[in-house]
């Protein structure tokens, strides 16, 4: 029986290992941490997006620049696919208001309990407390454990060990020293679905901190999203801005800053605002009266404030103008730490079309190690699964033929 090392323990590892077993190979899965899918049980924490129900034209445009590279293996495992395999693992899902698909009861943890039953009823050996350092001059595996260093031969490896984010889940990108010193061409990681930087005044960042700003249009880059977002002491954050994030990075990175603007009556034509508060005010205040007359008020209100010069706050034209087209200024992403994912990573140069590493034969790489983003909403989950799955079944015709 031909053996096979999975290194790490996430949704791609494990898919790569349920097909490996399928196909007969005995497999060892490791892991740095002292459990499986650490991230992918903060993934469902508030309930478990798998993946989205939009058509497959458009899911698959989610992922910008990455789609021609990641097509071939949504294709062999779109959206329905991952929807059945859930389904034949006992989990009926469904689907949301806005399009996003959730196992029924909504977590990952008995869904992850599940899966990892039914490796180990397949075959599956797990290896915790593992941490990968390499290979050794004989081309064997490393791991340094609570005993000492021990090393690991096999007839192929695959590398599911994550991007850079979170990385108290073990997705710390500890790996990229490793492949470069083996040639591996790594793009350099960049936080994604990340918040931002704003330079708030002191009466933002101490009376609206925590904040949801609800129902606004983010207008970027010619792009337009409604939705909602949170102001934090540093900047904002939430869907809404995750949406847009690598934009708004990449902006950043080559301008210095990225400006976007906020529709904040987006059920309000320009008109029809303007007529509203050019109505008389009498002895009230700007801000009473906006809240009495179009209902403005908490942090959207702080928002106009914080952006409009004093000197206009008075001027209806000018504020009519600003709560359709109100511009904030983004100055940096929070740190790759802090984000929901990462950019960069194995460049798909390195790779060839199966998912292998050039420069390392019979070694594959998947899930967020690769060169790819997408937002949120089930598109990171479904391609770490693809991909997970494409790399175990390529290993296995590779050893196998």
């Amino acid at each position: 029986m031909k053996k096979v090392l999975i290194i790490g323990a996430g949704p791609a590892g494990l898919m790569a290992a349920e097909i490996l077993l399928e196909k007969g190979f005995q497999v060892d899965i490791y892991d740095a941490m002292p459990s499986a899918g650490r991230k992918f049980l903060i993934a469902g924490k508030g309930g478990l997006n798998l993946t989205h129900a939009e058509s497959y034209e458009k899911f698959i445009s989610r992922y910008g620049n990455s789609t021609a590279h990641l097509k071939p293996f949504l294709d062999d495992f779109p959206p329905s696919a991952l929807r059945a395999w859930a389904q034949e693992l006992g989990f009926e899902t469904f689907v949301g208001s806005s399009g996003k698909v959730f196992p029924i009861g909504m977590g990952a943890a008995p869904m992850l309990r599940a899966w990892l039953e039914r490796l180990r009823q397949q075959g599956a050996n797990f290896h915790f407390r593992h941490r990968w350092l390499g290979w050794d001059e004989k081309n064997a595996l490393r791991f340094d454990t609570a005993q000492g260093e021990i090393s690991a031969v096999a007839d192929g490896a695959i590398l599911a060990l994550g991007g850079g984010s979170r990385p108290k889940t073990g997705s710390n990108a500890a790996w990229i020293p490793v492949l470069e010193a083996r040639g591996v061409k790594i793009a350099p990681l960049k936080p994604s679905n990340c918040g931002f930087d704003i330079s708030w005044t002191e009466h933002i960042r101490t009376r609206f901190e925590g904040q949801a700003v609800k129902s606004v249009n983010l207008l970027f880059d010619g792009k337009s999203k409604r939705g909602e977002f949170i102001i934090t002491k540093r900047g904002i954050e939430g869907s809404l801005i995750y949406a847009f994030s690598a934009a708004l990075r990449d902006e950043i990175e080559s301008k210095g800053s990225a400006t976007i603007q906020l529709d904040m009556m987006p059920d309000w034509s320009a008109e029809k605002l303007i007529a509203s508060i050019s109505q008389k005010r009498g002895s009230r205040s700007m801000s009473s009266f906006l809240k009495k007359r179009i209902g403005l008020s908490g942090a959207k209100a702080a928002l106009l404030w914080e952006v409009l010069p004093r000197e206009k706050w008075n001027d209806i034209a000018e504020i009519g103008e600003r709560l359709k087209t109100l511009p904030i200024k983004l100055i940096a992403p929070r740190p790759l730490e802090e984000a929901i994912s990462s950019a960069g990573g194995v460049s798909f140069d390195a790779l060839d079309e199966n998912l292998m590493l050039k420069a390392i034969p019979n070694v594959f790489c998947a899930g967020e190690m690769l060169d790819w983003e997408a937002p949120t909403g089930g598109y990171l989950l479904t391609a770490c699964f693809a991909t997970g799955r494409a790399a175990g079944k390529n290993l296995a015709e590779k050893l196998l033929f």
